[in-house]
């Protein structure tokens, strides 16, 4: 079963992206982000989606964050990206999202964009930034989202506070610099995958 966590790779570069991916996709994470302030974002979703294809069969999820418009969806769409990761929630993004059979993944931050992302027609929600909104607040929201919405925390979250979201009813995580910032090669970015996965699993 696909862990549900996703690797922010904000600041990667095409020439590292597979080395870093492959790294992170052997601790165990699937699906993985390129956001489009990074270097060359486009270039690296093409190369990752390209390589993943071909060696992991189908089963790695790759897209974009920072997705602000339809068009940026379109071009991820076109560079091989299935993934949409916005920090806002966005409904034009999430129906171009969908219309072209995309993950879309939009930040809320209050009840009403949470509806209108779920209505517009999220696959899931990114609940941005986690620990601002705090977890009181993120539990008071969970009680009137429908059942079966699945609610990722995303910022400030990693192994240090694992248990206590998931123990309060979190679905999954973002990882940015928990896992990665520029700078970081493969081998180290790996070690802090693989404990992170743990610290995740053991949180269960």
């Amino acid at each position: 079963m696909s862990l549900p966590l996703v690797a922010i790779l904000r600041g990667v570069t095409p020439a590292e992206i597979i080395d870093i991916a492959e790294a992170i996709i052997a601790a165990g994470i699937t699906r993985i982000e390129i956001p489009l302030n990074s270097p060359e974002p486009l270039a690296s979703v093409e190369k990752l989606a390209r390589h993943c294809a071909d060696h992991h069969n189908g089963r790695i999820l790759v897209g974009a964050g920072t997705v602000l418009t339809p068009a940026q969806v379109r071009e991820v769409h076109a560079s091989g990206g299935r993934l949409i990761v916005s920090p806002n929630c966005n409904v034009e993004v999430i129906r171009e999202s969908r219309r072209l059979d995309m993950v879309s993944m939009p930040g809320i931050v209050t009840p009403t964009e949470a509806f209108a992302a779920l209505e517009a027609g999220a696959s899931g929600l990114k609940l941005f930034p986690a620990t601002q909104v705090g977890i009181a607040n993120m539990k008071a929201m969970q009680t009137v989202l429908p059942a079966g919405t699945e609610l990722y925390a995303v910022g400030g979250i990693g192994t240090d506070n694992f248990a206590e979201w998931r123990a309060a009813g979190i679905h999954g995580a973002g990882l940015g610099t928990s896992l990665y910032s520029p700078g970081l090669d493969a081998d180290q970015v790996g070690e802090r995958a693989r404990a992170l996965v743990a610290a995740w699993q053991a949180a269960d």
